[in-house]
């Protein structure tokens, strides 16, 4: 059945429990079974359904190729729960499910959950009524008639600059003489500016139902801007927020595997799989997930730009997400993700699990760590680590501070202290991102594209290892027998025959000595 996308917007995670249901109902093959002397119809055993919802899953342009068989057992299970699925007796609720031949079927009521009504306490805190607060100086007026409709139209550079200049121009006969700006003025410009961007480029008509504008504190969105390392990690000014110096410790362990392990410690057989263990006890042992519970519905809206052709959009609107966190949170999340990227990217790194690979292993232990709802919801595991994905892959670019947002506020205050405007929103137009946009693909061909991009990674690291000149030579050798252990195609590719591979070492190919030529004894016939 073909996927489709849902958009950005409130509650996402209960539209997407609605499409996976509805076409697990329609798509999903009912035949005949016989399970102990006794034949039932329409129904399905929990095998086939884990791999028909597998196959679902992994096609979904929600969810994609990152989805586990495990997990997919797992919101069958749910599925269970919540009485989207009975078994050949018609219970459900405390029944167990495993991947076996066990026998279900449909109920006749319908699975489909209703989408939950606003607290009237959030709608009173609305951007609406945020806009009337006589105590503030700005009013944060409706962002919508502001915002194009579309993504694709933006100003152009030029075109702001001259209607700044207009407006300027305009406004020149009834200016003041510059005018003190308070600490309340310069907060209320940073949480404008970055709604307004971040509204923008989410591109919805309103940010009201993702996120209150009290939520937003601009003192965090301030010194996460300023209080970085030269590496854009967050540096804290009280100590006991940050992580206890055993947790950093055994992250540097695990981030620069097999070098500077700075524990002192002797490390033995299974030494990796202890220091990973305790680092993962800690993060699941927080109070509530790094991105916290309140900004739930907003980073989950944003899980609907994770297509190829939108990826620049969700990584400004993560970039810009993930600067509303608290100071803490957003520097232990910086440091998880360079940890478990480096970890999943680490050849030398030994086998943390049995049955699972590093990348895996990461994605399926710290998800819950970074997204999680407070009342539970039955995507909540699938949502949590297409996003933990994401981020893995572009942390980088996601945690680093956007120096246009920087720009953008010093430009407004400047416009607020010399005059030009009252409000945030009178006549100033704020320079927008601009996207460019590519064809949309089918998730065949992006699979095809991936395929082929990851290969031609993993060979560019074959050269690598090729080239260090600064590896030795029984090191170099050992690399490779594991890559070719890995990797058999690709290694094959680039050594062809045994000669491509001795060349590289300049091992002499090794002559036999003749042997001894030795003369064939005549048998004398026994007969005479």
């Amino acid at each position: 059945m073909e996927s489709r996308s849902v958009p950005p917007g409130p509650y996402r995670a209960t539209k997407l429990w609605n499409e996976i249901t509805t076409s697990f109902r329609a798509g999903m093959p009912l035949r005949k079974h016989r399970q102990h002397f006794k034949k039932y119809g329409s129904c399905f055993t929990a095998e086939e359904a884990v791999d028909w919802l597998y196959d679902l899953l992994r096609n979904n342009n929600n969810f994609g190729p990152e989805v586990t068989r495990q997990q997919t057992l797992q919101l069958l299970r749910k599925f269970l729960k919540n009485h989207v699925i009975e078994d050949i007796k018609g219970r459900w609720g405390s029944e167990n499910l495993d991947d076996n031949s066990q026998l279900f079927r449909f109920p006749a009521n319908s699975p489909l959950k209703s989408l939950p009504r606003r607290h009237p306490e959030l709608r009173k805190n609305s951007m609406e009524n945020f806009s009337k607060d006589k105590d503030s100086i700005f009013k944060l007026r409706n962002l919508s008639r502001r915002t194009p409709k579309k993504l694709g139209l933006h100003f152009s550079q030029e075109n702001i600059e001259k209607m700044n200049h207009e407006i300027i121009n305009e406004d020149q006969e009834n200016s003041v003489d510059n005018r003190e700006i308070s600490q309340e003025d310069v907060e209320e410009v940073w949480r404008y500016i970055i709604l307004i961007y971040l509204q923008t480029i989410l591109g919805v008509p309103s940010l009201e139902e993702l996120i209150n504008p009290k939520q937003v504190v601009p003192q965090y969105v301030m010194y996460n801007m300023t209080n970085t390392s030269k590496h854009g990690i967050v540096i804290l000014q009280d100590k006991s927020d940050d992580l206890p110096h055993w947790v950093l410790s055994a992250m540097k362990c695990l981030a620069n595997w097999p070098r500077n392990n700075d524990m002192n410690n002797p490390t033995y057989v299974g030494f990796e799989r202890d220091v990973f263990r305790t680092i993962a006890d800690y993060f699941l042992d927080l109070p509530e997930p790094l991105l916290t519970f309140e900004y739930y519905e907003l980073f989950v809206s944003i899980l609907g730009l994770l297509q190829p052709h939108l990826e620049k959009v969700a990584i400004d609107a993560l970039q810009l997400c993930c600067l509303l966190l608290p100071p803490p949170n957003r520097r232990k999340l910086q440091l998880l993700m360079r940890m478990i990227s480096r970890m999943s990217q680490n050849v030398d790194m030994p086998q943390l699990h049995d049955a699972m690979g590093t990348r895996s292993l990461m994605i399926n232990t710290f998800s819950r760590c970074v997204l999680c709802c407070a009342e539970e919801v039955d995507l909540d595991e699938l949502l949590a680590a297409r996003l933990v994905s994401f981020l893995m892959d572009h942390h980088q670019e996601i945690l680093q501070v956007p120096s246009y947002l920087q720009t953008a506020v010093d430009k407004h205050l400047d416009y607020l202290k010399k005059g030009y405007i009252k409000n945030p929103g009178d006549g100033l137009i704020v320079p927008l991102p601009t996207y460019s946009y590519c064809k949309q693909i089918s998730a065949r061909e992006f699979d095809e594209q991936k395929v082929s991009t990851s290969q031609a990674a993993i060979a560019e690291l074959l050269e690598n290892i090729i080239k260090n000149k600064s590896l030795p030579l029984k090191e170099k050798r050992k690399k490779l027998k594991q890559f070719q252990k890995e990797y058999p195609l690709i290694y094959q590719k680039r050594f062809p025959t045994t000669e491509s591979e001795a060349v590289l070492f300049g091992d002499k190919p090794t002559i036999k000595q003749p042997m001894l030529i030795l003369k064939k004894p005549k048998f004398r016939s026994l007969r005479y």
